[in-house]
């Protein structure tokens, strides 16, 4: 038909093809072996030159030094009484994360990140690009988990290895992405990822105007709530972040944080109060959403520059969170993802009245290590 193939996801039977005009969409239609077509995205007439990370930027070493072992993310890393699973010898050693996100500018420069184990890269969104030349949402997702400077920033899975793969293409908001971000996950899946960590989410879109609707929240409307509601089974503990729109015009999580056996993961403070922004649920089938909180307001991270910083988003709720389960799956890799992530809901401060801001609340990560039978 003279389609091109993009990405394909054999967990929903689905393939992504760019056509060119009208006729080959045609085409494709009389294809006995096709029950739909969706149109997910429309090319501008020109693309104009949109602002990307300039590689030429300096690059420091951080030395602010703390008196605390954790330095910075202290705060974030013992509000989840991680630090006690930290000193059981459980720091993520021997575990694979994969991160799906929109770019990781400069991750493969900053010191920080100079023993972090980095298995490989892949861009779905645009395969030509580098992903580290781009966008430095990923990198700043990857330094709630991975660093390891005593006394200046200590992630929540330091000793874990990891996959960066970009989905999300950060010139626009269009439908299409949500088949790049399940090409994703099934690619982390092949490469043996044990825990997914997806600071994404989507609710509108710029190309073309599809709306999404609050009663499509059922965790098996949209393609990519489909894919996460199967990574469980797959063997893959899934974290997403719940969404930045509890201020907004949307309000509740977007996809796929609507997705069945997952941790959808929404943002408190260091107070362990709720964050304005942080999407509110339930689920249009009841289900409790957001699964559980972590620290998403002033959050301890890394800018461009491999500097400490602070930024505020359920962007980093997530990965904090991400990082504390893969130490729980270190210490009891016989136990299934929805054990893991059953233990971890409850024990969260709101689990015996769970709520659509909080959901379960704040787990306690050192209580689920017990519940779980840790000695």
């Amino acid at each position: 038909t003279g389609a091109r193939v993009f990405n394909c996801s054999k967990w929903n039977n689905t393939v992504q093809v760019e056509v060119h005009d009208s006729l080959q969409e045609k085409k494709l239609r009389t294809l006995p072996f096709v029950t739909d077509i969706l149109l997910v995205y429309v090319s501008p007439d020109s693309v104009s030159q949109h602002d990307t990370a300039n590689r030429m930027g300096e690059i420091v070493t951080d030395t602010v030094m703390t008196e605390n072992y954790y330095g910075k993310s202290q705060a974030q890393i013992a509000q989840l009484h991680l630090d006690s699973l930290h000193a059981k010898g459980f720091r993520g050693n021997g575990m694979t994360i994969a991160v799906i996100d929109g770019g990781f500018y400069n991750a493969d420069v900053i010191p920080a990140f100079k023993d972090t184990k980095i298995l490989g890269v892949k861009n779905f969104a645009r395969p030509d690009s580098c992903v580290f030349a781009e966008h430095p949402h990923g990198m700043m997702v990857l330094s709630c988990i991975a660093p390891d400077m005593p006394y200046r920033l200590v992630g929540t899975a330091p000793e874990a290895s990891f996959y960066l793969l970009q989905s999300e293409d950060t010139w626009f908001e269009y439908r299409g992405e949500e088949d790049n971000w399940c090409a994703a996950l099934e690619y982390a899946d092949s490469v043996g990822a044990d825990i997914v960590t997806s600071s994404l989410g989507y609710t509108f879109f710029d190309t073309p105007a599809a709306t999404l609707k609050y009663e499509w929240l059922d965790g098996h409307h949209e393609l990519n709530s489909r894919s996460g509601s199967l990574a469980a089974s797959r063997g893959i503990l899934l974290c997403n972040s719940a969404g930045n729109e509890g201020d907004g015009r949307w309000k509740k999580i977007g996809f796929p944080a609507d997705a069945h056996d997952i941790l959808a993961v929404g943002a408190v403070n260091e107070a362990g109060i709720n964050t304005e922004f942080s999407s509110i649920g339930y689920s249009t089938d009841h289900r409790v959403k957001p699964d559980v909180m972590a620290r998403g307001g002033n959050t301890a991270l890394l800018q461009p520059d491999g500097t400490v910083t602070t930024a505020n988003g359920t962007s980093f709720s997530c990965p904090i969170m991400a990082g504390a389960v893969t130490c729980l799956c270190q210490a009891f890799s016989n136990r299934r993802p929805v054990d893991i992530m059953n233990a971890v809901r409850q024990t969260g401060n709101f689990y015996d009245q769970p709520n659509e801001v909080y959901g379960n609340g704040i787990p306690n990560i050192l209580e689920a290590y017990y519940r779980l039978g840790g000695k």
